[in-house]
């Protein structure tokens, strides 16, 4: 059957060959953990139950999980081994199941939440790049969309992710997670809603505000924005000199105060996040 899982909708049958995302059908997870390092509201004391998948629909080049998202690394697993997995986790007390770059691996995952549906939030942890269709889907099964917005700019999508249509997926999508998922609080633990991640880039200051300032207009009050400055060089900035380095202190003043002065709810880092403690081990 020709996949159609993601926006770029190769149409590979991934039951016979591997798509653009680098995986077949069968689902590969390359490890599990309690997760402390998301979002304070999704983290809190007790971590996250955070499940890593192997491949990835967009493929950025700076990725900080290069290992697992250009590669196949992991474990192929069944719907009812997910399950134990998640079974396991919750067990441990985590706040919530972390679906960790799950676009691909769509179907599966649907497949062992309607074999188990665990006590907790569920989390779709995903880089943005989703189908109107997925997400309407997903609204049945996932309690918080933790979504990146990682472009503005067609052309900056395209040199780093090779998907100049980003800018318009990624709002399209935004739009119905934001309709079918308020914000619900437990506390200071989001049990429901959206979480909008920027992962501000090098020499991209005036794309980040753009960003931040979208959200403001459209979404002021209504999604948590998490303006993320732990941009480390990994998988191959080596190709790319403007990417080739952190954050310059400039760079990090300026992003912040205009989050600041847009007055959106959220997070922001210190640029002392830019280190690479926070990267899991990967499995080989």
């Amino acid at each position: 059957m020709a996949c159609l899982n993601c926006p770029r909708k190769c149409g590979v049958d991934r039951n016979k060959s591997v798509g653009v995302c680098g995986v077949g059908k069968e689902i590969i997870v390359n490890t599990h953990e309690v997760f402390m390092f998301e979002e304070p509201c999704i983290s809190g004391i007790n971590g996250s139950g955070a499940i890593f998948f192997s491949g990835c629909s967009l493929k950025c080049v700076y990725c900080q999980n290069y290992e697992i998202s250009h590669g196949a690394n992991g474990r192929k697993i069944s719907p009812s081994e997910l399950v134990e997995i998640i079974k396991d986790l919750e067990e441990k007390g985590v706040h919530n199941i972390n679906f960790v770059t799950p676009t691909h691996f769509i179907d599966g995952i649907i497949s062992a939440l309607q074999i188990y549906r665990p006590k907790i939030p569920i989390v779709w942890n995903t880089h943005g790049y989703e189908t109107t269709e997925n997400i309407q889907k997903l609204c049945e099964f996932v309690d918080v969309f933790l979504t990146d917005f990682k472009y503005f700019e067609s052309g900056t999508a395209k040199k780093y992710s090779s998907c100049e249509n980003y800018p318009k997926i990624v709002k399209n999508a935004l739009e119905i997670m934001v309709k079918n998922k308020p914000l619900i609080w437990d506390g200071e633990l989001l049990k429901s809603g959206v979480i909008v991640r920027h992962l501000a880039l090098p020499q991209r200051v005036d794309e980040t505000k753009k960003i931040l300032n979208y959200l403001a207009e459209n979404y002021k009050d209504k999604v948590v924005v998490s303006l993320m400055s732990q941009f480390t060089p990994f998988g191959e900035c080596d190709k790319y000199p403007e990417l080739n380095r952190a954050l310059t202190p400039r760079e990090h003043k300026i992003i912040n105060k205009y989050f600041r002065e847009l007055d959106l709810m959220g997070y922001t880092q210190g640029l002392s996040s830019s280190t690479t403690k926070y990267i899991p081990k990967w499995k080989n």
